[in-house]
């Protein structure tokens, strides 16, 4: 379990981040399609999760905005945003914003919160997820992980891309 803050008052979460040097749990998000993206279907890239509580909070969007521009640039690295609001939501926000370099994938109908350990499990945050980064190799090993301390703060994203 971690402890985490909204607005400085502390919440848990169900679990701890992969650590570095380990396997990343698998995984199943649903697209915007609705259809399935798997950690097994990214299989041979390099993948940033950007995760996050809800695409309708300021610091939620600027994350998605941030890591869409800086993974322009990036070879062989997908980056996949995850929350738990439905696809339909995070699909209407990249087209309205013109994001075109990530991947969503909602947690709706999956238990990645409680495999990667961000679900909230108390607090009004309760089953959202824990503002998060992974970076994940071309292999499954966990290069990078940050959960960050207060949830209205940003990730660190040069922490993360450095790791690439």
């Amino acid at each position: 379990m971690a402890t985490v803050t909204l607005q400085g008052n502390p919440f848990n979460t169900i679990g701890e981040l992969p650590h570095p040097g380990t396997k990343a749990p698998a995984f199943t998000l649903t697209t915007s399609d609705l259809s399935d993206l798997t950690l097994e279907s990214l299989a041979g890239k390099r993948i940033v999760l950007n995760i996050f509580p809800s695409i309708d909070t300021p610091t939620c969007a600027t994350s998605v905005r941030t890591f869409n521009q800086k993974a322009a640039s990036l070879d062989n690295v997908e980056v996949v945003c995850v929350s738990a609001d439905l696809p339909f939501a995070l699909n209407r926000f990249c087209g309205a914003e013109g994001i075109d370099n990530v991947q969503v994938g909602s947690t709706f109908r999956s238990s990645f919160g409680t495999e990667y350990g961000v679900d909230f499990v108390q607090g009004p945050l309760t089953k959202l997820l824990s503002r998060s980064v992974v970076v994940i190799d071309t292999d499954g090993t966990v290069l990078h992980s940050e959960q960050v301390a207060e949830t209205a703060d940003e990730p660190n994203y040069e922490a993360a891309l450095n790791v690439l």
